[in-house]
């Protein structure tokens, strides 16, 4: 097994992360939203109104999790998004993949609105930088992450 250094960007240091149903869908579902990518936890964390935390975890990989994993955006991809926004669940302990920034979900909404074409959408979609992101949908797969540690920004 192999283990993957992953960030939190927050408002407050989360030793024990829980999954919070607020009401707002996102992306891959409800869960507890982490990256790989340093910088964008950072953005995260800068993102709040106060308080600007970055969290770090240690993730081991669990073959017993129902993983989903997309390697790129694809018609599946935003499939799954297009679902999970409209709180529709999936059965899935871990999702990972591109993220659907709020420019990209506007796309998303004139895509589903019959504003834009699926081939407009997909041109439009084309990221100035990478985005990743993993999300921990069930209390199971939190038990594969463990807390190193938080700083401020």
């Amino acid at each position: 097994m192999s283990s993957i250094k992953l960030f939190h960007g927050s408002n407050v240091i989360v030793e024990k992360p829980q999954i919070l149903e607020n009401g707002y869908y996102k992306d891959f579902g409800y869960g507890f939203y982490c990256t790989h990518i340093e910088k964008q936890a950072k953005r995260w964390a800068l993102s709040k109104r106060k308080n600007h935390i970055v969290n770090q975890y240690n993730y081991t990989e669990n073959s017993n999790l129902q993983m989903k994993i997309f390697t790129e955006m694809t018609e599946e991809w935003l499939a799954f998004i297009v679902n999970c926004r409209r709180g529709i669940k999936h059965s899935y302990d871990i999702v990972e993949g591109a993220m659907a920034d709020d420019t990209i979900w506007d796309y998303i909404e004139d895509y589903m609105n019959q504003k834009i074409s699926k081939p407009a959408f997909w041109e439009l979609v084309k990221f100035k930088y990478p985005t990743h992101q993993i999300v921990f949908c069930t209390e199971k797969a939190l038990t594969a992450l463990n807390f190193e540690g938080s700083y401020s920004l």
